[in-house]
């Protein structure tokens, strides 16, 4: 079975970050003068807050204070092209020596989701069933044979990971996530809903997924264009000094 995201197919142009747009952006509007201030923990949060431009307030609406975890959808199929689009966005965010350590199964036809759907728990059956597209975020333990490409100019990269299985492991599970955070981000910049689920049997994803090869789950996202009719309101978030220590 071949590797997803390996390297990237010969007919793809080299990444430009410019050239990534919002084309399908189903969020709603707000007026300008509707700033970040309510959201913020406390009224010492709000002061200390920058100015920030109606530009990046719009952007920092759509990824973060009105983008919500969904788990209907509508039946709007996400465009094989807005995959690509989201993967080449969330592979430019950083990972300890460029490792690149996600590999992602983008899983949208009914055979696939046939092979998914017995993993999950009961309560998550549905959500996947519905989604256009459950994406399995997986981890690739063979990573280290990468880094004379990815990060050339460190001749000894490979060597730091020999013979080391649990740093491997623990640097494949943490930048993995890393990149599944990024692969969230993205997918909200560019108009889609995102619903990242654990309570899978990750051995039954592993063989159904990645037989016979060096990768692993992580875990799974829904995608998609949410159906936002049953939303219940976002719980609470816990404050700046509830969890957070300048020292």
């Amino acid at each position: 079975m071949q590797r997803v995201g390996l390297q990237r197919p010969a007919k793809d142009p080299p990444v430009n970050p410019s050239d990534i747009h919002d084309t399908h952006d189903t969020h709603d509007t707000h007026d300008t003068h509707d700033t970040l201030a309510p959201a913020l923990s406390t009224a010492a949060d709000a002061a200390a807050a920058a100015p920030i431009d109606a530009s990046t307030e719009t952007d920092l609406r759509r990824t973060w204070m009105d983008a919500r975890t969904c788990s209907h959808w509508l039946p709007r199929p996400v465009p094989p092209p807005l995959l690509r689009r989201l993967h080449a966005l969330a592979s430019l965010g950083p990972t300890s020596m460029n490792s690149q350590p996600m590999r992602l199964k983008f899983v949208v036809s009914d055979a696939a989701k046939a092979r998914l759907l017995p993993a999950l728990y009961a309560g998550n059956v549905d959500k996947a069933r519905a989604a256009p597209v459950v994406a399995v975020v997986g981890m690739d333990l063979g990573f280290p044979a990468l880094l004379p490409r990815l990060f050339a100019h460190k001749t000894d990269a490979v060597a730091y990971y020999e013979g080391r299985p649990e740093l491997v492991a623990s640097t494949a599970l943490r930048n993995s996530s890393l990149q599944g955070g990024y692969l969230i981000a993205a997918a909200r910049q560019l108009g889609l809903d995102c619903g990242p689920m654990s309570g899978f049997d990750a051995a039954v994803v592993d063989a159904a997924f990645w037989a016979g090869g060096s990768v692993r789950t992580n875990f799974l996202c829904n995608l998609g264009y949410g159906d936002r009719s049953g939303l219940r309101p976002r719980p609470p978030r816990l404050g700046f000094d509830e969890c957070c220590e300048v020292v």
